[in-house]
């Protein structure tokens, strides 16, 4: 029975929760302002000055390798998309809202 109490006493601090922060709607977002601002600060402390002062991760360590092959095919494959768009491009497509007159037959 006392557990009960316990849960029904916590269901009601948690359906209130919704109430006092709508009634405190500008307290409530300048609140999750700020948290937003502390984490943007720690995030850009943690990957800019720290990356400056020279504590650098291992990540910045590595080097960068291009595989020319790779490289080679993606470009050919983006001309080829290039060409599809440019033929795309130049096709005449019929106006759906303008009656056509019918062609005239030939004699």
């Amino acid at each position: 029975m006392a557990r009960k109490i316990k849960i029904d006493k916590i269901k009601d601090v948690l359906d209130k929760i919704p109430w006092l922060i709508a009634e405190h709607a500008f307290l409530a977002s300048l609140f999750l302002f700020l948290i937003t601002l502390a984490i943007g600060g720690l995030l850009f402390y943690k990957y800019i000055i720290l990356l400056e002062q020279g504590l650098q991760s291992e990540q910045a360590d590595q080097t960068f390798l291009l595989r020319e092959d790779i490289y080679q095919q993606v470009l050919e494959h983006w001309q080829k998309d290039e060409e599809k768009f440019q033929q795309a491009d130049s096709k005449q497509y019929p106006n759906p809202f303008v009656k056509s007159l019918p062609l005239p037959e030939e004699k």
